[in-house]
């Protein structure tokens, strides 16, 4: 093997690693999908680390918190997402629309805001490098 090669299958698997294993809600999932990961050359100690978190039709994220050095925004990609960080209003965000997440930030509703359609979203990360895990259930 190459060294783009071995590169590529080690990041593709820390991606996979950190993005966290898919939700049940009600029957219904979220698939989360690396996307895109690479350390920040002219900010040493830094990542940016994308995921791509797909919803099924009235499927939902526990509510959640992410690693502890992670400023994240989030973009929608198709669809509608309901979402509500820490003591904000609770909001719908359409396809277009996109909000971001401070560091230590609690997620406390993330869902498709349709029974019908599913919705994507992507999240990209900033963090520090070898922040892990990038998303923790909190009870």
């Amino acid at each position: 093997m190459n060294t783009k090669t071995i590169l590529t299958t080690s990041i593709t698997a820390l991606a996979l690693s950190v993005a966290g294993p898919a939700f049940a809600h009600d029957g219904e999932t979220e698939t989360v999908t690396p996307n895109f990961e690479a350390a920040i050359p002219n900010i040493p100690g830094k990542s940016l680390i994308a995921v791509e978190v797909e919803y099924a039709p009235g499927a939902a994220s526990p509510s959640h918190s992410h690693a502890g050095s992670a400023f994240i925004y989030a973009y929608v990609v198709s669809g509608a997402i309901e979402s509500k960080v820490d003591d904000g209003e609770t909001r719908v965000y359409q396809a277009g629309e996109s909000w971001s997440e401070p560091p230590g930030a609690t997620h406390s509703v993330s869902r498709n805001a349709s029974e019908t359609e599913p919705a994507k979203l992507l999240a990209v990360f900033v963090l520090d490098t070898g922040d892990n895990p990038l998303t923790t259930p909190v009870e």
